[in-house]
């Protein structure tokens, strides 16, 4: 069985950092794209951080551009986030993403619908 578990998502106040985890089970993901996205209360589901295969090619969403960073570990079947300088608008579900089909080496997509497996999510709030 396929499964992706975040880990890592808590309170802080404005500024402080946080850093993400999501260990794989059940496959390996070496050639997937891996991605981090959210979703915030009353809003859709959106991207915040995509991955290639090697780790060597990298996707942000303009809002967390130069705050956040995403890294994999193939060899432990895990993806990053780490979050620096939070801000409050950065509060909602943080999940993980990969697109199960080996893709990791094409062009790295933002599209919820190309990534085939997700994470339960990991909360993430942000105070003021």
């Amino acid at each position: 069985q396929v499964q992706l578990l975040e880990s890592g998502g808590g309170s802080v106040q404005t500024g402080g950092s946080l850093r993400l985890s999501c260990a794989a089970s059940g496959r390996s993901f070496s050639r997937d794209a891996l991605g981090w996205f959210r979703q915030a209360p009353g809003k859709a589901r959106e991207f915040v951080a995509l991955i290639n295969f090697n780790g060597l090619h990298t996707v942000y969403a303009d809002s967390v551009k130069g705050r956040f960073t995403i890294s994999r570990d193939n060899a432990e079947n895990t993806v990053y986030l780490q979050m620096n300088t939070l801000k409050p608008e950065d509060t909602a579900i943080y999940y993980c993403a990969a697109d199960g089909l080996g893709s990791g080496a094409g062009i790295l997509s933002p599209s919820l619908t190309a990534y085939r497996y997700w994470g339960q999510g990991t909360q993430v709030n942000v105070s003021s």
